[in-house]
């Protein structure tokens, strides 16, 4: 089951990220620390549940809801109650009052578990693997760039967003690099570990870190570590 942490405090939304470490039948694909910005996120990601706090500046979350082309479970997380009456309206499974009691959240978690139905596949969410000879249209704050996805030779995530190496540019895009996995070539593109995924015709060198880890070039100057798993893993694809 897919979750989305929603809260503008990082202090918050540490605290409930660590507490959900607890249930790993959760698969927790973001946070993000206002409405506007999970829009986003939940556009791209589609998740099952969302843990979203009611009073953030920026987008109402009820105007959130109400824009999405489908129905999630919500789970409220606020310090105020008086929103409790309208947070029923929206598919909600429960109201959680900060500082949320770890008791309390199990409740709330069984009750997800009841409540919880598999979404049917939909057309949109089966979007096709990008050629990587396409151009593809990037903007970072004022900057736009129209690129070659195969001129790019590093993806690098960065919480809910992810830098993108190419030539002598940077730019950083509100797209996480899950989400950006689903739609690259396996062929071209390989998960290097956690943070990375890197051209592999863009490879310049090979540096073995250690015993079980590689470390690898690209384009002569970036350094991209692997992890011990993904090291194995691209051994036995690479090799004869």
């Amino acid at each position: 089951m897919k979750a989305l942490i929603v809260d503008d405090e990082r202090l918050a939304r540490n605290e409930l990220t660590r507490m959900l470490e607890s249930y790993p039948d959760l698969d927790l694909v973001g946070e993000s620390g206002s409405a506007d910005e999970a829009l986003e996120l939940i556009r791209e990601d589609r998740p099952d549940l969302l843990f979203l706090d009611i009073d953030m500046p920026g987008m109402d979350v009820f105007t959130m809801l109400e824009s999405l082309d489908y129905t999630p479970l919500v789970i409220f997380t606020t310090a105020y109650s008086q929103y409790a009456l309208q947070a029923y309206e929206y598919n909600t499974l429960d109201y959680l009052v900060k500082p949320i009691d770890p008791r309390r959240l199990q409740i709330t978690i069984d009750r997800v578990r009841k409540n919880f139905r598999p979404r049917e596949s939909k057309q949109h969410d089966d979007r096709s693997i990008l050629d990587q000879e396409k151009r593809i249209f990037v903007r970072d704050g004022n900057r736009c760039w129209f690129v070659k996805l195969s001129e790019i030779a590093l993806f690098e995530s960065e919480g809910n967003y992810t830098r993108l190496y190419f030539g002598e540019n940077r730019p950083l895009i509100l797209r996480s690099l899950n989400t950006l996995q689903s739609r690259l070539d396996a062929d071209t593109f390989f998960r290097a570990s956690r943070k990375h995924i890197i051209n592999l015709k863009c490879i310049s060198a090979i540096i073995p870190s250690s015993k079980e880890r590689l470390e690898v070039v690209l384009n002569d100057k970036y350094r991209v570590p692997m992890s011990r798993r993904q090291s194995h893993q691209f051994k036995s694809l690479m090799s004869l």
